[in-house]
This record gives structure tokens, sequence and C-alpha cells, in this order.
């Protein structure tokens, strides 16, 4: 470990574990309370992780080589907006969806302004034509940078997952980015990883702090845009091995959509049927029941970690193979993912049918999901 990720590990984590140790100072505005319907947790929690990724981060930019500190710099003025909106609902609890996502829209504008780099790219030639116009490739820069963003704090949804996911994408880009001799990007992933994991090794297993939509969206915000600097400075690495990188937050926000199109319900209502909510409660509960609840909730995440490496590792395999290879492993990720994620829906509705009456199918055919007790 450099000195540069030791000052960001050891920022971040002292600065969580400080979150920890206060929270009876600052806990009427930045607990996350049990009740909601994605919700798993038994105690009242500091959901404002964020501040000590985003301490991290600062250090180790302050601290680092000055090719690196380059790439950092943008990425920290330009994430403002997305860390800002994310943490004014932790602490408000009043800032909606659409606000967030359009603040991350806003901090990829921002890194487009700063850097004059924006996708131009993306592994299809019609598209690739006309993201040659400017002002089209920089909206479709903030539009992606968003998406995932927003991807990471879906997945939010148990001690160590969202983080977990984000750690191995960043070693993904960063392993890509080594190979292809961008020494400066590999440690920019490094560095962000550094401050990720001292949250990290304070959320997970037990859940003392949780990343709140600040962290979430800083996260996201800064694996996105490493993702397009990945693409834009190395024109040997697809555009589709960095999806690939990204690819089970990806799978999970565009399978959610697809699952709620199909139900006929809002594309951004809360439900317990993603997929981290249905390996808790159809495959954690069933298999240790008498574990304690934190440590249940824990044990979500090492499975998800194991089905986000699947096209991570993929990525990092088939940088260089040609789009329709890369495509092709895609799909196979989304396949994976549809087949686990149906036969765990299906253990779910024989366990509803089994433990209580009859009720109403949704249009997909699925038990409507119930209140739950907590959120990661």
């Amino acid at each position: 470990m450099t000195a540069e990720m030791l000052t960001g590990f050891i920022v971040s984590f002292g600065v969580s574990l400080l979150l920890v140790f206060t929270k009876h100072w600052h806990g009427h505005f930045s607990l996350d309370h049990t009740h909601g319907v994605q919700k798993f947790h038994t105690k009242p929690t500091p959901r404002i992780g964020g501040v000590g990724i985003a301490a991290g981060l600062v250090a180790a930019w302050w601290v680092a080589p000055a090719g690196v500190q380059v790439l950092l710099g943008p990425l920290l003025l330009a994430g403002i907006p997305a860390f800002a909106a994310g943490l004014a609902e932790d602490v408000t609890k009043q800032v909606g969806v659409r606000a967030r996502l359009l603040a991350t829209m806003l901090s990829g504008l921002i890194a487009w302004w700063i850097t004059d780099i924006a996708l131009n790219r993306v592994g299809i030639p019609p598209v690739n034509a006309l993201l040659a116009w400017t002002p089209l490739a920089v909206a479709f820069t903030a539009f992606a940078v968003a998406g995932v963003a927003n991807a990471i704090n879906i997945v939010d949804g148990f001690n160590g997952l969202s983080s977990g996911t984000a750690l191995i994408g960043l070693a993904a880009m960063g392993s890509m980015a080594h190979v292809q001799g961008d020494a400066a990007l590999a440690q920019a992933c490094l560095l962000v990883g550094a401050a990720v994991v001292g949250f990290w090794a304070v959320n997970f297993p037990l859940g003392k702090l949780f990343l709140g939509d600040g962290g979430a969206y800083l996260v996201g915000f800064a694996l996105a845009w490493l993702a397009v600097l990945l693409i834009m400075r190395n024109p040997a690495v697809s555009p589709w091995a960095a999806l690939l990188a990204c690819g089970y937050p990806v799978i999970e926000v565009l399978y959610s959509i697809w699952r709620r199109w199909r139900s006929r319900l809002p594309a951004g209502a809360p439900d317990q049927l993603h997929l981290h909510s249905l390996v808790k409660t159809q495959l954690i509960m069933q298999t240790v029941p008498h574990w304690p609840p934190r440590l249940r909730n824990a044990a979500v995440s090492p499975v998800m970690w194991l089905y986000a490496a699947l096209p991570a590792t993929l990525a990092v395999w088939l940088e260089e193979e040609s789009r329709l290879v890369l495509a092709t492993a895609f799909a196979f990720c989304v396949l994976v993912y549809h087949l686990l994620y149906q036969w765990l829906a299906n253990r779910h509705r024989a366990q509803s049918l089994a433990d209580s009456p009859p009720m109403p199918l949704g249009a997909d055919g699925q038990m409507p999901s119930a209140p739950s007790s907590a959120r990661d």
C-alpha cells in the first residue's frame, strides 16, 4: 500500500469512526430509522458515511503525485453537486430522486467543463457518429454518469454491498488502466478505492455507519467518471469493457425498470424485490436463520459480490476484444442475473402462498411486496 493510499484510508476510517462515536450529537439529523419498505436494520444508524469517504478522497488528492492530482482534482470538484444533493437527503429526508439525478448530471457537466472530456464513442458506429457532435456527447456523458451513480445508490441495501460493489468495479478499471500503461489512472482508481475501504471497514459487517445517499452518489459518480476517463484516455479499451466493470449495478437498474414495467408500477417505486432483497429473504434467512440480524444482513453482501465479480472479471479478461464479444459477455451476465432472480422469485412466491391466504397477483404474476424492516 502506497503512502497516498494509506493516507486516504486512515482519514476515511478515522472520520467514519468519529461519525459513529458522535452520533448523539448529530443523530437528530443523520440517523436512518428502521421503518421503510427497503430497510433491514434493527437499530437507528447514522447514514452520512459519505462524509468519511469525501474526507479520505481530499486527503489522498492532497498527497498524490501531480499526475494523479490532475485526475482526482476535477473529480472532487465536479462531484460536489452529486455529494451535496445526496447528503442533503440524508439529513433532511426531503430531496427527491429527480433532484439528486439532476445534481449528478450537473456533476457530469462540470467534469466535462473542467477537463473538456466527454464520451464520444460507445463502440457502435452510428451512435459514435452522433456523438461526434459535442453537445450530444456532453449530454450523453452527463446522463451516463448519473445513471451509474444512481445504480450504486439502488444496490445500497445491506452492510458493505454498495461499497464492496464499487470496490470491485474500481479494481477492474484500475487493472485495465494498468494493462494499458496508464499508471496515473490506475493509481487514481486505487486512491478512490482506499477511501472507500476506510468507510467499508466501519460499515461491514456490523453496520455501525451507513453510506447514505451522499456517499452512494459520490462513490457512484467517481466510479462513472473514472470509467469515462478509462475509455477516452485509452483507445484500445472498449466502452463495453467499462460497462462490464460496472455491470452488476447497471444490470440491477435495467432489470428493476423492466420488472416494474411488467408489473405496471412506477420505474422508481421502492420495493422489496431487488435481487439482494430476495437473496436475504430466500437464501440467507433460510440458510442461517439463527444468526443475529446484523450478521444475516451482512451475509447478503458476499453473495452479491460474487455476482458483481463476474462481469468485472470478464471486463479485465476481454478489455480489448471486439464489441460483439464484449456485448455477448454482457448478455451472458444478464442471463445469469435473470436465472438467479427467477429461482429466488419462485421461492418467494411459494413461501408467500404457503404462509398466507391467497392474494391477488401483480401484472407479472408476482406476489405484491410487503413492507420490510431496514436498509444498509
